[in-house]
């Protein structure tokens, strides 16, 4: 039996109109793509493959941190712009081979559908690479918000992304539930207003400990957050 979700914030909020979610380690599990590109581009270079689970808890961090994971190289590196750009074209080809929804996630989309409850998504991950990546997943209901950082000026942890977010949505951010696997990602929601969940079962880097960074629910698992949501629409 699945244990009850923890709330960690005692604060009261407003009714949810919107539930947004960020997308890699959140909503996707695209880290079996990311393993396979990653040790690809690793080969190409006569190197080692590394760990599923050592690329696994860098992902939320996109290209630059696989780079530096990879081959041990920062930006300003000669090498880094040709390694990054590369590690991009080879994710471009392979987006959504392996990725799927994390568990209880379909029922959650589900659940907004029959309760007809708007979602989307905020995330930092370039729009060349989510938009097709959403278009080819084909999630059902359909998101009606769908954010990257080529739509605003600041991205993430800045909550830009769920001003826009509630504008798609029509709602105030107040009224948003957002939930994510990253720091900045519940900085971002409560800078906006919006209620979080803190997504421990995502990509978490280690010695990071989700329950410092401030969200008001925690959930070790997908099917954790209905309950919550269902709490908040009472």
């Amino acid at each position: 039996m699945t244990e009850k979700p923890e709330k960690i914030s005692t604060i009261d909020h407003l009714p949810i109109r919107a539930v947004m979610f960020d997308l890699d380690g959140t909503l996707l599990d695209t880290a079996p793509d990311f393993v396979v590109v990653v040790n690809r581009l690793l080969a190409e270079y006569d190197r080692p493959p590394l760990a599923d689970s050592t690329i696994r808890r860098s992902v939320s961090n996109g290209a630059r941190a696989l780079v530096e994971l990879a081959f041990g190289v920062e930006p300003g590196h000669p090498d880094f712009e040709i390694l990054r750009t590369r590690l991009l074209a080879l994710y471009g080809d392979h987006l959504a081979v392996h990725t799927a929804l994390f568990p209880g996630l379909q029922t959650l989309l589900h659940a907004l559908g029959e309760r007809q409850i708007p979602w989307g998504v905020a995330t930092n991950k370039p729009a060349a690479y989510t938009l097709p990546l959403m278009e080819q997943m084909d999630l059902q209901p359909a998101p009606q918000s769908i954010i990257c950082p080529d739509h605003v000026t600041e991205r993430k942890p800045h909550p830009e992304s769920l001003f826009l977010a509630a504008k798609h949505l029509g709602c105030e951010p107040e009224h948003i539930l957002y939930v994510g696997d990253h720091r900045r990602d519940i900085e971002c929601g409560r800078q906006a207003g919006a209620i979080t969940i803190a997504a421990a079962y995502g990509y978490i880097e280690d010695g990071d400990d989700v329950d410092a960074w401030g969200a008001d629910y925690r959930v070790d698992h997908g099917q954790e957050i209905l309950p919550i949501l269902d709490t908040l629409l009472r």
